[in-house]
């Protein structure tokens, strides 16, 4: 990545602890080299899922941003279950822009552990809009992640560039790229 950045200091905090469940990136930095594994799989609840694991190779050591994702007929989107035990559920919303890139808008975030299942409130939540294109004459990927709160500004981010393997999707999914725990509530 390019740049990985976070908003005001009093953001860290947060962004420590949703580190230690790969929900958020803790660190900031340039030019920091980038993985993401995407791999198809049915979840134990029988749903199409597929991972998003992000691996940001900071000079101290690497950190992980995870994610699984649903496609939820009922509300027609997709639900990003985000980090390692999914706590938090976000609603994805999915269109082209006039580039033809790939613009994904999140929707209504949740908190679920056991019985709670709790609308995130706006004070305290963000808002992620990403922006992903093709580059022809580049031979690459452009990716730009922004995540704002609509009461404290910018909350963290990235930007960059990679390119991609293609595997087969009958690759069967490695452990470490399956959430410790799955969430039922779609």
């Amino acid at each position: 990545m390019n740049r990985i950045w976070h908003g005001r200091s009093f953001v860290k905090p947060f962004l420590a602890l949703g580190g230690h469940r790969n929900i958020l990136l803790p660190r900031a930095g340039r030019d920091i080299p980038f993985t993401i594994e995407n791999v198809p799989y049915r979840d134990s609840h029988g749903r199409e899922t597929v991972t998003f694991v992000r691996t940001f190779a900071f000079p101290r050591g690497p950190r992980r941003f995870d994610a699984t994702m649903v496609f939820d007929p009922d509300r027609g989107c997709i639900v990003d279950y985000l980090g390692t035990h999914q706590h938090l559920a976000s609603d994805l919303y999915v269109h082209a822009d006039d580039d033809g890139a790939i613009v994904i808008r999140s929707g209504s975030h949740r908190f679920r552990e056991g019985i709670v299942d709790a609308e995130v409130p706006a004070l305290i939540g963000g808002d992620a809009v990403v922006r992903e294109s093709y580059d022809d004459e580049a031979g690459c990927f452009r990716i730009q992640v922004r995540v704002t709160n609509r009461y404290f500004g910018p909350l963290f981010g990235y930007e960059g560039t990679f390119t991609a393997d293609y595997l087969p999707a009958s690759q069967a999914l490695r452990p470490d790229l399956r959430p410790v725990r799955e969430e039922t509530r779609v």
